[in-house]
Formats: C-alpha cells, sequence, structure tokens
C-alpha cells in the first residue's frame, strides 16, 4: 500500500466502510509485521467476514445509487418522437458558420426553420431537408 493510498483512505458516507478494507479485506497498517502460520487457522472466520462486509457494501451502494437515480431522474423526461415529414425548428446554437462576419452572438436568432424531416436516423438524431444555399 503506498502512502497516497493510505492518505486519501476515508471512510465514505454512502457505504459506512473504509474503501481499503473493502477492497482488500483488512484495515490498512502502518507497522509491518511478520505473519505466523497460527494466523492462517482462522482463515474461514476471516473469510466469513470479509465476505460479509462487502455484501454490506454492495447493498448500501447499490441503495445510494437508486437514491441518485431518483433524485437524476425527477427532472427527466421522455423524449419526443419524431416522424418523417414533422416539422422542426433547428437551434442555432452550435451552428457557429452562421456567426462568421457577424459581431456579436447575441443578435443571432436562437432558433431556425421549420424543416422537415428528411429521415430518422436514430431515436433522437433526424436528417432535415434544408434550403440550398448558393
Amino acid at each position: 500500500m503506498g502512502t497516497t493510498e493510505f492518505v486519501y483512505n476515508k471512510i465514505y458516507s454512502s457505504t459506512k466502510i473504509l474503501p481499503f478494507k473493502v477492497n482488500y479485506r483488512q484495515d490498512p497498517r502502518i507497522e509491518f509485521k511478520i505473519r505466523k502460520k497460527e494466523k492462517y487457522k482462522d482463515i474461514e472466520k476471516f473469510m466469513t467476514k470479509m465476505r460479509k462486509i462487502q455484501e454490506e457494501a454492495k447493498v448500501v451502494l447499490e441503495k445510494a445509487q437508486k437514491e441518485i437515480k431518483k433524485y437524476a431522474d425527477r427532472k427527466r423526461g421522455e423524449a419526443d418522437k419524431y416522424k418523417v415529414k414533422s416539422l422542426v425548428i433547428l437551434s442555432t446554437k452550435d451552428l457557429k458558420y452562421l456567426i462568421v462576419g457577424r459581431r456579436t452572438e447575441k443578435l443571432i436568432k436562437r432558433f431556425i426553420g421549420p424543416y422537415k424531416i428528411k429521415r430518422i436516423v436514430l431515436l433522437n438524431a433526424v436528417e432535415l431537408k434544408l434550403l440550398a444555399i448558393c
């Protein structure tokens, strides 16, 4: 274990367990001890204890993940379903070629159109029938 890993090893609010303990199945040690053969007698007990700790951490992390997802999904809604030949307006936010030769972006329209949908490429990606610029 490096010093950096030891320094950043703190108990997180979601798991209530040190990440080092979850990963290495033991508390971090500062001093070095020579292992004795007697320690291996209790290996089954140790493994059972570590499996229990990992299962508890897994349950707590799943609960935290569900809560975070619930919070993130509060303001999310269903995506619009596009159909061929429907009319849509196009955002000029990423159309920088329209800005060439202009002094400020403030005066440019935020949306242009309406344009007909030529074909649906993906769920939320469509090909529009644009006017030819000559």
